[in-house]
């Protein structure tokens, strides 16, 4: 059996290792195609595809990204509850040289640091041994996450670990915390769509919701265009690939499998492999043609 990747992130991102790494990572553990899906940016696809060019050993890159979304949830009835979460939708086989795809990906990167420098700001006026100018300093060729915060403020002292930060300074729920313009789930499925690609919806069990309130916003998305739903992923237990496999049966979506691999920054999942039994057949890649 032959295996695949379609959820990896580079350190365009918020990963750790560079798109080139990732080729070699890949070969390295025997996969024959990745789909290098950053948060909001392809900066990085067209050197994962150069340097897959130039190895004897082939490997697959798939061009993709992962965009954010803020969500109005529904209830099981359509209505909207006034309740926000973001969600995340994956782009398959995008051309990543879109111009309209670039230009909005840009504006998104500049409204995030906009949002960073005010976080910053937040931070260092409470006593975290954070600055903007050090954030970017140290990760300034990256889009600049709430990982990288978490990550230097552990270097600096601030925190006990990066997990710690996540469930307290920078919660969303927390004082410092400043939201930032989200696309809306339409947008980004009609920018994937309209860019070449395959939208599908990311980690659908992330994103905290009941039954219900998966299904209503399945049906939403369906009516927006997605395609497909990631059923195979690093964070399910028990029965979530069952569930997951349903309601792509269900709503008609064809579904996919990824690690959501980024490297040091979740030091617990491998590429290909998850946290350990993760195996994605090379089967679901007929699902992006």
């Amino acid at each position: 059996m032959r295996y695949i990747d379609l959820h990896v992130h580079s350190n365009c991102s918020d990963g750790t290792f560079t798109p080139e790494e990732l080729v070699i990572k890949g070969i390295q553990s025997d996969l024959v195609a990745f789909a290098l899906t950053d948060h909001d940016t392809v900066e990085g696809v067209e050197r994962a595809i150069q340097k897959a060019g130039e190895l004897e050993n082939h490997i697959q890159v798939i061009p993709g990204v992962e965009l954010s979304c803020q969500y109005e949830i529904e209830t099981g009835e359509g209505v909207r509850t006034g309740r926000n979460v973001e969600i995340h939708i994956l782009g398959y086989q995008i051309d990543h040289h879109d111009p309209t795809l670039v230009a909005t990906l840009k504006r998104v990167a500049e409204e995030r640091d906009n949002r960073n420098i005010k976080m910053c700001e937040n931070l260092h006026n409470a006593g975290y041994p954070i600055s903007y100018e050090e954030l970017t300093e140290k990760f300034g060729d990256m889009i600049i996450t709430r990982a990288h915060f978490a990550k230097l403020l552990l270097e600096n002292g601030g925190v006990p670990s990066m997990d710690a930060a996540f469930r307290t300074c920078l919660a969303i729920d927390s004082p410092y915390f400043v939201n930032r313009e989200y696309l809306t789930p339409e947008g980004a499925i009609t920018l994937i769509k309209n860019a070449g690609g395959i939208p599908v919806l990311a980690h659908p069990l992330l994103y905290k919701l009941s039954v219900s309130e998966i299904r209503a916003m399945l049906r939403t998305l369906k009516g927006y265009g997605i395609r497909g739903i990631e059923a195979l992923y690093s964070r399910n237990h028990g029965t979530d690939e069952a569930f997951v496999r349903k309601l792509a049966a269900e709503f008609d979506l064809f579904i996919t499998g990824g690690s959501d691999f980024h490297g040091d920054n979740k030091p617990d999942i491998e590429m290909g492999s998850g946290t350990g039994n993760l195996r994605i057949p090379v089967m679901l890649l007929e699902n992006l043609k």
